[in-house]
């Protein structure tokens, strides 16, 4: 019997869900006057043995409802009364003021999540019905729609448009006609065996080590072989695509020619490996290729681009830095590691799920931070994550609906996707969201960006792993299914209007609470010395993670082993799903039975699935039969090197020259006002900032705490004053005009973002994450080039050590448009370089609001005629002009200029000159502060020749700050800075007033109240 719990609103309260429908369903045009109402739903399987009405409302009254504010309904499913709609509401509908129309219209929407999507929240429930010892089999969600007012065909839109998400979700219009959940799932239905038990070691012939829902007799085994020798060329590159595992024609052309030395062809699960380590997303191919590069700093051929560009600039530093290196692992782990104090380190770690984000923006971004978490939880011997960051890339939330191309959900369900899969995944996790960024441009549309960043804390002497031979390869934490399939390979292609059809069983869905478990277990496994090596089940799931890790050795792997969450998968569907919430351990087997135990105690699945052996193959098996055997020096060595050609020739700007009409005031408010510059409040407020209790600057400051803080800056060790500090910096416009000095200029806003809160800028480590476009295209890939160039060189005079990066290639949406013709949106050039500083007391952090009436205001830095990319160039649609450079020997002896005068306690208030330049610097730290501020604009310091007030208000010019002095510390101030540009520009003043003039006799360039200019920055996306 299949029985249901709907949780409606309680009477007199607000169906704020409800709410939600009816206006974006008016936003985005599809019905003006909807009435809508709703309720979340729990669908109980009680197979044989039906609960009672008491036991399905205790449950209800103890699990399901909050009954302050919401009541339920509980009944067999085929029970009428849950088609109808809450009493109040029916009221409603049957009163004099609804029309006979919208009586007749009504219409009730079921959406579930389709067979093999994981329900995160049905896993919770089962387990807490469990505690109640009431026989529930299983439990599935489904969310109601009751609708009036819209026709069948607006009925129909909502459901595809708004309400479901077709690479995770079904539609049922009406009653749900099922008696078992199994027809829900497309299973059949199944018995619940006995759990077997099976020792370590070979799989047994009998049975195999499951829990849960299992066939004890497994169906005949078909290996499938895939003949590559009758395939020409065109046959390969349509199995590549066919297959999803696309590979290029050499790559394909290779593992033809060594299948055929072995007289044999190969299986599905060896291509389907072959392809996962050969990803791009897995082997960086492209980067780590050899690249013949043409542009106006010469001609250079690169065996390895990376390797000999950014890898060559820290490898440089550490040398010279000999006994004083503070990196300790770089580029070889799970996420990079620096020295913290004397007891602990630091990782650090920024991942892209851009492609899944796209096809289902919650799942996308949900897996996309629960990933990243797994990977600082698997560097060195296991990190505790300590806080998360994230920076998100989106079209404009208002794109007219009509313009959207088919198979591109709406950017604004995009980014209310992506925001909640991110919030609900940390807060659950109990890690803090402590910094991140979010950015707009009509280039996003086919692919959103969602970089995803996680810092963790480990003991010093738990830095590295090693693998040992006759290890046990150990599975812990979630099942095994079919979410997740070809998630590497996918994430490598280029999107298109199909594939969301194609490839929507790449997305997955996270289970954060799952997560959170696994986490603990692990850091106890750790402190008791229960396994050598660690990593996490990511990118193409345990054919990633195994092979990865018994690359130097040899592993074999005993597939039926793995526990699944449903029967019907193949061998290779547990071999490459990228289900979540695993990690692959190396435990030796004394150490076997301590480990289970210890993961049975906290309710952690753990299972062993195969053994390291030194044979260097990796050997897969299924049911006992050999499926699949690669030799680790073919899987890991054995791809052709990538050989492209890479040009870049910047077009000649034009200069930018302001008009002499331009209204300041007037501008100052327009780029406040502008979606990457207006305030993401209501962003950050979902996320939780103090979670550990660790957070010092959180990521909104001020006098009501709404301002907008340069980094975070937080308290790995509680008992110690020693913190961190986390920042970024990423302005893809730049790149349209020069990607080496966007990617400077990244670098710099990095940087000095850490040093304006008072981190040391000589022990700040950074990371790369390259999202570009298709990199076949030699000029796409030659703008790629110059920019890993300037990263080269900026780490290097910087002195600061990139030890991590991550890179998302082939960023494109192609479709067709309505004439037949093939368009593609290619995202911009983007670099986000996310930095990682250190502060040695916590008490000497800063934050950007101004504090006192009659101090002074400093500007730190030389302002130049850089106007190019810039936001003033944005909202006057003006082009050209002089991108924003770096001078980086003067960056560096300004940022240790500047952090001296704050280690000497002189500064009260420090915030970072960038988007905007100074006029919105000062309107920021006035309106934050809750003080006004009078500058004068002749003493600016000035790069080189006059400058226009324009520019000097509005250009972005890197490397400067605009700090707040006591007057009694001014001299000292001005002495610390000897040497580096600096001027006093004006003062803090207790009138609500920014005001900007020329000179002090000349009358204001910008003249506004602090609450004018707090609204125009506010209210863009105060959703």
């Amino acid at each position: 019997m299949l029985w249901e719990i709907d949780v409606h609103s309680g009477a007199e309260m607000p169906d704020r869900e409800a709410e939600r429908v009816a206006q974006e369903a008016a936003d985005l045009g599809i019905a003006d006057s909807l009435r809508v109402a709703t309720a979340r739903g729990y669908l109980l399987d009680c197979a044989d043995d039906p609960i009672t009405v008491d036991q399905a409302e205790l449950l209800a009254r103890e699990l399901f409802v909050d009954t302050v504010v919401e009541c339920h309904v509980a009944a067999p499913v085929d029970d009428l009364r849950l088609l109808d709609p809450p009493a109040s509401w029916s009221r409603e509908i049957d009163s004099e003021k609804s029309t006979d129309s919208e009586k007749s219209t009504l219409q009730l929407l079921q959406v579930l999540r389709k067979a093999g999507v994981m329900d995160p929240v049905a896993l919770s429930a089962a387990a807490a019905v469990a505690d109640f010892k009431i026989p529930v089999r299983a439990i599935r969600t489904v969310r109601k729609y009751w609708l009036s007012g819209a026709t069948a065909e607006q009925v129909k839109s909502l459901g595809e448009r708004l309400l479901a998400n077709d690479a995770i979700e079904q539609v049922v219009c009406g009653s749900l006609d099922l008696e078992n959940l199994d027809q829900m799932l497309g299973l059949p239905k199944r018995e619940l065996p006995a759990p077997e038990k099976v020792e370590p070691g070979r799989p047994s012939q009998e049975g195999v080590e499951q829990k849960g829902e299992t066939d004890p007799e497994p169906p005949p085994l078909q290996i499938h072989t895939i003949d590559l020798s009758v395939l020409d060329d065109k046959g390969l590159m349509r199995l590549s695509l066919e297959g999803q595992l696309y590979l290029q024609l050499t790559e394909m052309q290779t593992i033809q020619q060594h299948f055929a030395q072995l007289q044999r062809a190969p299986t599905d699960i060896e291509l389907e490996s072959i392809a996962q380590t050969w990803s791009e997303h897995c082997s960086h191919k492209t980067l780590a290729g050899r690249i013949a590069y043409r542009g106006p700093d010469g001609e250079r051929q690169f065996d390895n681009m990376l390797k000999e560009t950014i890898f060559a600039a820290t490898v440089k530093l550490r040398q010279s830095w000999g006994q004083d290196d503070w990196c300790v692992s770089v580029f070889q782990d799970n996420a990079g590691i620096v020295r913290f104090d004397e007891k602990y380190n630091v990782a650090f770690k920024v991942e892209t799920h851009n492609h899944p984000s796209a096809l289902e923006p919650y799942g996308g971004a949900n897996t996309g931070i629960g990933g990243v978490i797994r990977d600082t939880m698997g560097t060195g011997m296991g990190a505790k994550p300590i806080c998360n960051t994230d920076v998100f890339c989106f079209a404009p939330p208002d794109t007219p609906w009509d313009s959207l191309p088919a198979g591109v959900l709406h950017p604004q369900r995009v980014m209310q996707g992506v925001v909640g899969g991110v919030r609900d995944y940390g807060n659950r996790m109990g890690i803090p969201t402590v910094n991140g960024a979010v950015y707009f441009d009509p280039r996003y549309l086919g692919n959103p960006l969602v970089y995803c960043g996680n810092v963790g804390r480990l003991p010093r002497e738990m830095s590295f792993k090693e693998v040992q031979p006759d290890d046990l390869i150990v599975s812990v934490g979630g099942r095994t299914g079919r979410d997740g399939i070809h998630g590497a390979t996918f994430s490598s292609a280029e999107l298109t209007s199909e594939s969301e059809t194609l490839s929507g069983g790449a997305v997955q869905i996270g289970n954060a609470i799952e997560e959170k478990m696994v986490l603990d277990v692990l850091l106890k496994a750790r402190d008791q010395g229960l396994f050598t090596a660690i990593t996490d089940c990511g990118a193409g799931g345990f054919s990633s993670a195994v092979g990865e890790m018994g690359e130097a050795i040899g592993a074999e792997v005993w597939l039926e082993r793995a526990p699944v969450k449903y029967e019907g998968l193949t061998y290779t569907e547990i071999w490459i799903s990228e289900a979540q919430e695993r990690m692959v351990l190396s435990v030796p087997e004394a150490s076997w039975a301590d480990l289970q135990a210890l993961c049975q105690s906290e309710g952690v699945e753990a299972t062993v699935i195969g053994q390291f052996t030194p044979t260097g193959r990796l050997t897969l098996k299924y049911q006992g039969q050999l499926v699949g055997e690669l030799t680790m020096s073919f899987l890991h060595d054995g791809r052709p090197p990538v050989i492209r050609e890479a040009v870049y020739l910047p077009a000649p700007s034009e200069p930018l020259i302001p008009s002499d009409r331009v209204n300041l005031t007037t501008t100052l408010f327009d780029i406040l006002g502008s979606l990457n510059v207006a305030s993401k409040e209501s962003i950050i407020r979902q996320y939780d900032h103090e979670v550990q209790g660790g957070s010092v600057v959180k990521p909104l400051v001020g006098a009501s705490h709404d301002g907008p803080g340069d980094a975070a800056v937080l308290r790995p060790v509680l008992d110690s004053q020693r913190a961190l500090v986390i920042a970024c910096g990423m302005n893809p416009h730049y790149g349209e005009l020069d990607t080496y000095h966007m990617a400077a200029s990244a670098i710099d806003e990095a940087v000095r973002n850490c040093v304006a809160v008072g981190a040391d800028p000589a022990r700040i480590a950074i990371l790369d994450n390259f999202c570009w476009g298709d990199c076949e295209n030699p000029e796409t890939l030659g703008s790629l080039v110059r920019a890993a160039l300037a990263c080269h060189d900026l780490s290097l005079a910087l002195e600061t050590p990139f030890v991590s990066g991550k890179d998302s290639l082939n960023n494109e949406f192609s479709y067709t448009d309505e004439q037949g013709e093939k368009r593609v949106i290619a995202i911009p050039a983007t670099l986000l370089i996310s930095a990682l500083g250190q502060l040695a007391d916590a008490r000497l952090a800063l934050t950007m609001d101004l504090k006192g009436a009659g101090n002074l205001l400093y500007v730190v830095g030389a302002t130049g005629d850089e106007l190019g990319g810039s936001h003033f160039s944005l909202v006057h649609k003006q082009q050209g002009g002089q991108v924003p450079t770096v001078d980086p020997l003067r960056a560096k002896a300004t940022f240790a200029a500047l952090h001296r005068t704050i280690q000497a306690g002189l500064i009260r208030a420090c915030h970072d000159l960038s988007e905007g330049g100074l006029a919105v610097a000062a309107a920021e730290m006035a309106f934050a502060g809750e003080m006004g501020a009078e500058l004068q604009l002749d003493q600016l310091p000035l790069a080189s020749g006059p400058l226009p007030m324009a520019a000097r208000c509005y250009s972005e010019s890197n490397s400067r700050f605009l700090c707040e002095v006591p007057p009694d510390r001014a001299a000292e101030f001005e002495q610390h800075l000897d040497g580096v540009p600096h001027a006093h520009l004006g003062q803090v003043v207790s009138d609500h007033h920014l005001i900007i003039r020329g000179s002090a006799d000349s009358p204001p360039l910008i003249n506004a109240t602090l609450a004018d200019l707090k609204s125009a920055w506010q209210t863009p996306l105060c959703w």
